[in-house]
């Protein structure tokens, strides 16, 4: 569908989950401009009267509802986290949890596991737990919130809106505990920030820590399996990852290319008129860019349908781009990389459990996932 698009109708009018109209963009070029300029707007999300993507509207005051320069006071305040020297003192933990995992694997006398189940889910959750200064056994209500909150078709607004209000409990309640004793975790750190420097209000730092808790795993959870799968699928570049599991670095570009996150937003809107590839796109309109099809734009990607590690250029919008890039994207490809190349030095016959057929997608949700993962070894 996506690569008709592109050719005959690269803005394209559509309906939305919600029941509002709106506008996707395919084409590598405009999804690109959709996303970095200012005309579009993730603030007027939250606008009253504004089109929705989904059943419930987005929360205010969060990094992925706001603009410059609100949206930048906010990203200063984490962004501290995320940078590449953070995320590379972090790697020795990553490993450490992810070789922890394998070795309850490698321990199944059967030799079989859901992947999602096994490894997929748990590192994760566990490494975004410990940043922020989360309890992980408390993962399994996690799971329940992130499941609402990512909902496109899933769940009603009512529902969405409960769980939204017993995430916000919960992070209020652990906040209050972490005054009292805290620690070395960012959750701690935007405390202080609001505490002491009045830099962010409570709302802002209920839905920061919420924020950072779901978009922290979801999307990691979601991509370690697909990628996985794509390297199950090909046996060529299989081979080469089972001979040296340390090229599973120079894959990860293209692997996060072929494998979109999603294609259900976040959205933005309009705020003027702005012509789109000969397409007047009206004020107030609703815009997705479509990553999945602009990362398979032929027009930037020679056979963009195929998986190629060894592209000499790989411009991926996989993390978006522009101001709202992925503030975690490094931390992504760590645990990528980390898990997929400990996961075939450990299990170099790691193969499909059944027919790939057989497999499902999680229907009805803002991010792509496998519902399961069954492999043997």
């Amino acid at each position: 569908m996506y690569t008709e698009l592109r050719a005959t109708e690269p803005v394209a009018q559509v309906v939305l989950p919600s029941g509002d109209t709106g506008y996707v963009v395919s084409r590598y070029e405009d999804a690109k401009l959709v996303l970095a300029d200012p005309r579009f707007s993730r603030a007027a999300m939250v606008a009253e009267g504004a089109p929705q993507l989904t059943a419930a509207p987005m929360p205010p005051n969060s990094l992925f509802s706001t603009d410059p320069p609100e949206h930048t006071r906010l990203r200063k305040l984490v962004m501290g986290e995320f940078t590449a020297r953070r995320i590379r003192d972090l790697e020795p933990r990553i490993q450490e949890l992810t070789d922890t995992l394998l070795d309850a694997m490698a321990a199944r006398e059967n030799r079989q596991a859901d992947l999602n189940a096994a490894l997929a889910f748990p590192l994760p959750v566990q490494v975004i737990c410990e940043l922020l200064g989360v309890p992980f056994e408390d993962r399994e209500r996690f799971r329940e919130w992130s499941n609402a909150i990512v909902s496109l078709t899933t769940h009603t607004a009512e529902e969405m809106l409960q769980q939204r209000l017993e995430m916000a409990g919960y992070i209020h309640e652990l906040i209050n505990r972490r005054r009292e004793e805290p620690g070395d975790d960012l959750l701690s750190a935007l405390i202080a920030a609001h505490d002491e420097r009045d830099a962010l209000d409570q709302a802002e730092l209920i839905v920061m820590a919420m924020t950072i808790l779901v978009a922290g795993h979801e999307t990691t959870v979601s991509m370690i399996g697909a990628c996985v799968l794509t390297l199950l699928r090909s046996p060529e570049h299989l081979a080469r990852v089972v001979a040296d599991p340390d090229v599973v670095g120079d894959f990860v570009p293209e692997l996060l290319r072929i494998n979109p996150i999603g294609d259900g937003g976040p959205m933005r809107i309009a705020l003027e008129d702005v012509e789109i590839a000969g397409t007047m796109i009206p004020k107030g309109s609703a815009v997705l860019a479509a990553v999945c099809s602009a990362n398979r734009d032929a027009d930037v990607f020679e056979r963009g349908e195929e998986f190629h590690p060894d592209r000499s250029s790989n411009p991926h919008l996989a993390f978006g781009h522009g101001v709202h890039h992925c503030l975690g994207a490094a931390l992504a490809v760590a645990e990528l990389r980390i898990t997929i190349s400990s996961l075939f030095r450990r299990f170099p016959t790691l193969r499909l459990d059944g027919d790939v057929a057989d497999l499902q997608m999680k229907q009805g949700m803002l991010v792509h996932g496998l519902k399961s993962l069954p492999v043997t070894w």
